[in-house]
């Protein structure tokens, strides 16, 4: 009788053992299947047109996106720390510098895709495929046409003259779109030159720097500064927007694109971009979403609900974007860019411009 019991007692601890081993095995397997059908995107971007088109991507493919949200610097430091070890399969970056930046640290493996290069021309691509632009942006000078003749606003420089004395509204010097802009300036017009126009651009300031493009547009608008310089797709959203107040509103906004003249270097033009993480475990994938962030489809929908410029060809742009298409834009170094930014590190300690 005892010996009965036993056995089954036993019989029944081995079937409990192997119920919980299969759950174990079951869940390993799960995981691992998980682990394949998730990307991980560390990104600095945080627009809500990204997650329309992750969405997008998760419906098509059946492979879900994972956003890491952060600034580029602590999501690059992040994958550094990680090393072999990292999580992220792809980063974006809302800066061509800054992707140059994780190319030397060695953070990115080759793109290799025919159809990403049938889709991207070469301007919009590293030249050793270790990333790509996804979309591009102009930094312009917007100005409260009550109140400036743009006639006097044809370069960059000229927001350093005195006559824009207590009138310019721009965010901080420290801010990486203003760091790119001082940037390219040095690498087109010498370190000492583009450091004279900051300290100019600091004596002119309608009032310490605060907020970002959207807060010089809302100043503009307000009478706090008449002239200002943000990127276009901020001003095209409010020109472009729904809300006819607003659209109508904004209205009374101009725009310059700066240096059109024939001995100009153009207008600073800047990316976002997107680099395959070297030590991806999900290679194909990761190319399959660039690709599709590159495709026709997704461009135009970047272009049409955050009024940035497609860097495919086919993509259609709205009314604003095609108006604004046609001028001359700088020529673009992101690892020339890179190699000022160091020397530009104290700009607002020696310009005064915070």
């Amino acid at each position: 009788m005892h010996v009965r019991l036993a056995w089954k007692a036993a019989r029944l601890w081995l079937m409990l053992l192997w119920l919980m081993l299969a759950g174990v095995l079951a869940g390993c397997s799960l995981s691992s299947a998980g682990q394949e059908a998730v990307l991980k995107v560390y990104t600095s971007r945080h627009y809500e047109v990204d997650s329309r088109l992750y969405e997008a991507f998760t419906e098509q493919t059946g492979i879900r996106i994972e956003e890491v949200k952060g600034t580029a610097e602590e999501l690059l430091e992040r994958i550094i720390a990680e090393g072999e070890q990292t999580t992220a399969d792809l980063f974006v970056s809302v800066d061509g510098g800054v992707l140059e930046q994780a190319k030397a640290h060695q953070l990115f493996q080759a793109i290799e895709s025919a159809v990403w290069e049938e889709q991207v021309p070469e301007r919009w691509r590293d030249d050793e495929s270790y990333w790509t632009a996804i979309s591009s942006r102009a930094r312009v000078i917007v100005y409260a046409k009550d109140r400036v003749d743009p006639a006097e606003l044809t370069s960059y420089q000229n927001l350093a003259d005195p006559n824009w004395k207590g009138r310019l509204l721009i965010r901080s010097s420290a801010n990486g779109y203003n760091q790119s802009l001082l940037a390219s300036l040095a690498a087109l017009n010498g370190l000492q030159d583009t450091l004279d126009w900051a300290a100019g651009v600091a004596r002119n300031l309608a009032r310490s720097p605060e907020g970002g493009d959207r807060a010089q547009l809302k100043g503009l608008l307000e009478g706090a500064g008449d002239v200002a310089l943000v990127n276009t797709y901020y001003l095209a959203g409010l020109l472009g927007s729904d809300d006819m107040d607003v659209a109508r509103e904004t209205a009374g906004l101009g725009v310059v694109f700066p240096d059109q003249k024939e001995d100009e270097w153009g207008t600073h033009v800047n990316i976002s971009g997107i680099g395959l993480i070297r030590h991806s475990g999900n290679k194909e994938a990761a190319v399959q979403l660039i690709e599709f962030l590159t495709g026709s489809e997704a461009q135009t929908r970047l272009a049409h609900d955050n009024f940035e410029y497609p860097v495919n060809p086919e993509a259609s742009m709205p009314d604003i974007l095609s108006e604004w298409s046609e001028f001359k834009a700088q020529p673009v170094s992101f690892s020339e860019w890179e190699a000022y930014r160091p020397q530009l590190a104290d700009v607002a300690e020696i310009s005064g411009w915070d």
